[in-house]
């Protein structure tokens, strides 16, 4: 009966996504963008961490179709002299990977924690719950100030610039754990007391074997929703650092610290070193907010009853 119910619902969502064609706009940008990203190193035209491209003669060269621009940097360059159009490339490859990594870290933990406390219950269920609404008290950017202040001060600013990657993973997947925790939990609440868990029991698998083989299968759509969701979250979460100076250095920019880079510039006409990563970042987030959406929409538990 459970297999026939999943081959429903893959079915239909297949039928849904290929009939949907904002899913399929999004889903297809994203993953030009996962592409590009992956591949930076063979479609960017220089490597922008090359002391060799950095050229301060050529900094805030505009893009190529307006005077004073080249075409050896079509998008210009910035305030370095870094050709614009590789950074950017560099930089939505940073920008993603801190984002998938974050979301990784919070599912391990959100995923651990909800089945433990959704199944278990009593005390152990009142203290994760406790411990996640103390998590959801304190702001991201706060902890990232408290952490980042901490550790420049032990190690040194040079020494932040090369684990900043790490770094922003761990800050970003321990702010937001909670979100999935929550998410978990409920979910396991609603299947703990089915016949199949009962059934499970009766033949004497032990708690562990039916949270993971028997609970967790049936916890997995809104997993997947509330992962398309959080990947954008962790995103914005990334560029809103980087773009307060608490994200990645200037040497390895990321799509955030790029336009913080280029913020003061606007003014002067430099509009290009801002506006063209905003747009980058605006896409990305876009894309995967549509993409949650629809899964959203589509694995709705109320589209199954009846």
């Amino acid at each position: 009966m459970m297999d026939k119910i999943s081959k429903f619902r893959s079915s239909y969502l297949w039928y849904s996504f290929k009939n949907d064609k904002f899913a399929i706009a999004s889903f297809l940008v994203f993953m030009l963008l996962l592409i590009i990203a992956v591949f930076a190193p063979l479609i960017s035209p220089y490597n922008p961490y090359s002391p060799d491209n950095i050229f301060i003669l050529n900094a805030e060269m505009p893009p190529f179709w307006i005077d004073g621009g080249s075409k050896e940097f079509l998008l210009g360059t910035d305030d370095q002299g870094r050709d614009l159009l590789s950074t950017m490339i560099y930089g939505l490859r940073i920008s993603i990977m801190i984002g998938i990594g974050a979301v990784l870290l919070q599912a391990i933990l959100g995923i651990i924690i909800g089945l433990i406390s959704g199944y278990v219950g009593g005390k152990i269920d009142s203290f994760f719950m406790r411990l996640a609404d103390v998590q959801l008290s304190f702001s991201y950017l706060m902890v990232a100030i408290f952490l980042s202040a901490i550790f420049k001060a032990a190690f040194g600013v040079g020494t932040f610039g090369e684990v900043a990657v790490p770094f922003l993973i761990i800050v970003i997947g321990l702010a937001q754990w909670p979100q999935y925790a929550r998410t978990v939990r409920a979910s396991v609440l609603a299947e703990k007391e089915k016949e199949y868990v009962q059934a499970a029991r009766v033949t004497g698998f032990g708690s562990v074997k039916i949270m993971w083989s028997h609970i967790l299968p049936n916890c997995l759509s809104p997993i997947f929703v509330l992962s398309t969701i959080q990947v954008a979250n962790a995103v914005m979460s990334e560029a809103a650092l980087s773009f307060l100076g608490l994200g990645m250095p200037v040497t390895r920019p990321s799509l955030g610290s790029l336009i913080n880079s280029g913020f003061e510039y606007i003014f002067s006409g430099s509009w290009w070193i801002t506006a063209f990563p905003g747009i980058v970042l605006v896409i990305l987030v876009l894309s995967v907010n549509m993409l949650g959406d629809w899964l959203r929409d589509t694995l709705n538990p109320k589209l199954y009853k009846g």
